[in-house]
């Protein structure tokens, strides 16, 4: 055992003897192994932080553990056919479908009602163009999708009585009160004065789309201002994870029993929730995956096939020294074993450095182009 150690250990000196003896032979073979384990890295990096980034900003827009419903909610591609078919048959969504849904869903913490469209903000001599203009119903803050940073909501007594009043994002309190507070001032969208009552938390970008370029009002106010004769959407958040799949099923019965619907019947509305579309994700991440990886794994080939062309000069320069060491008495298999173990530390070096210069390389994009790059075990 003693003299086996001995041996490798014999072997591995000759081994990085070599290597240094020929630095730059050496540095071209890490250079392959280099190039191609970074790429590698590099790409899986973008797409496991492409896939979190997309399903961030889904829980981010949407909320955990909540729902969309609406006259149209469909996630993927959506055929000509299918549209016309529900352009046709899916009725306007109603405030008294809402009330349906709530009373029906008891697994359901928040239902909500929401009407929306990009209008122009003055103030004065101010104004805030295409803000989103949301008309909500009261209990909307409960969804958790932000939070009021100064003044508050609005209560269920201002929406039921449509009052003229409003909370406000952090960009349109920059662009209409820059000098001054906002809170308990007065704006105007669409010629109507609305008080502010407060103002959200900074919430950022969300697919490329401003968050804080926003106006959250009454939604009866909305439908005052700007006409009630469209259909609302519906949003809603279960009680708990656990009960979630249940709290869906309780919204799909309520609407196929408010809509009068047949067992055999499609539904005459769209549901969706964040799970359905962080599985569409991670489909379509799977897919590109399965693409971009195997293309990228062609460098690491070419790394491999460097270091064997590398050794293969190694071997044939070395021809003396073989001979040499067989008449000493080296077996066929020590002289392979040493070439191999030259070899697999070449490939480890040039691994380790890929791999820094991998996470350097995500570190710098993460922080130049703020895109999240997570670097997995695998």
């Amino acid at each position: 055992m003693r003299m086996r150690t001995s041996l490798l250990g014999e072997i591995l000196q000759m081994a990085l003897r070599s290597i240094w003896a020929h630095k730059l032979r050496t540095f071209l073979t890490l250079l392959g192994m280099i190039i191609g384990v970074a790429s590698v890295v590099v790409v899986g990096a973008g797409l496991e932080g492409a896939q979190k980034f997309v399903t961030d900003s889904v829980s981010k827009a949407l909320g955990s553990n909540s729902f969309i419903l609406a006259r149209f909610a469909r996630f993927g591609n959506v055929s000509d056919e299918d549209w016309q078919r529900m352009l046709r048959r899916n009725p306007d969504l109603t405030m008294q479908d809402l009330e349906f849904v709530r009373s029906y869903c008891r697994d359901c913490a928040e239902v909500t009602a929401q009407l929306g469209g990009n209008h122009t903000v003055y103030r004065g001599r101010w104004e805030a163009l295409f803000t989103q203009i949301n008309g909500v119903t009261a209990n909307t803050i409960f969804l958790g999708n932000f939070e009021v940073e100064e003044g508050r909501f609005f209560s269920t007594g201002e929406a039921q009585s449509s009052a003229l009043v409003c909370v406000i994002g952090t960009e349109v309190k920059e662009e209409l009160f820059p000098e001054t507070d906002a809170v308990g001032k007065t704006l105007k969208l669409a010629n109507e004065p609305l008080r502010v009552l407060g103002v959200l938390e900074t919430l950022g970008s969300n697919f490329g789309q401003s968050q804080d370029r926003v106006l959250y009002l009454p939604i009866q106010t909305y439908r005052k201002i700007f006409g009630g004769r469209r259909s609302i959407t519906i949003r809603g958040k279960a009680v708990s994870r656990e009960r979630f799949d249940s709290a869906l099923d309780q919204v799909r019965v309520a609407m196929r029993i408010r809509h009068k619907l047949e067992p055999d019947e499609d539904d005459d509305f769209g549901l969706i929730s964040t799970d359905q579309i962080n599985n569409v994700v991670d489909q379509f991440a799977a897919i590109v995956a399965g693409v971009v990886i195997p293309i990228t794994l062609i460098s690491l080939v070419v790394g491999g096939i460097v270091i064997m062309n590398i050794m293969l000069v190694s071997v044939t320069e070395r021809t003396f020294e073989i001979g040499l060491r067989k008449a000493l008495g080296a077996r066929q298999r020590d002289i392979r074993f040493q070439f191999l173990l030259e070899s697999f530390i070449v490939a480890a070096i040039g691994g380790v450095i890929g791999l820094g210069v991998a996470t350097a390389l995500a570190a710098l994009v993460e922080a130049a182009a703020e895109f999240p790059m997570q670097i997995t075990l695998g």
